[in-house]
């Protein structure tokens, strides 16, 4: 029954990150409402469970060199990606926009605070 709700929980748990994330980073814009958080928690854990594994790997030798803020890039990658692929796909009203590259910066900290915390409760 673990195996079930494992994804129920990924989507729930990555659009409470959105959620929290638009919140604290105002400069963060969505559209969708509700169906954004569900969606985008879509998107994120598969980005999360495809795509940042192996960014990871790939820059390992930079996140050793700088003591692990190469992650951080990672980060706005990440949230890049999730805006990028939101845009394009172009589902029902749902957008996710950053105004400059600061707030893509902003938001990859807190995603990363955020990441970290909801880890550290979940396992």
């Amino acid at each position: 029954m673990d195996f079930a709700w494992r994804p129920v929980m990924s989507i729930a748990v990555n659009g409470g990150v959105l959620y929290f994330l638009t919140i604290l980073v105002p400069e963060i814009q969505h559209t969708g409402g509700l169906k954004f958080f569900v969606i985008g928690g879509l998107i994120l854990g598969l980005i999360d469970f495809i795509v940042r594994p192996a960014i990871k790997i790939l820059s390992l030798p930079f996140v050793l060199l700088t003591g692990g803020l190469f992650l951080i890039i990672i980060n706005v990658f990440v949230l890049w990606f999730l805006s990028y692929f939101l845009n394009v796909i172009e589902f029902m009203d749902i957008s996710l926009t950053f105004p400059n590259w600061q707030s893509y910066v902003i938001g990859a900290i807190v995603l990363g605070i955020i990441n970290w915390t909801v880890h550290l409760i979940i396992k």
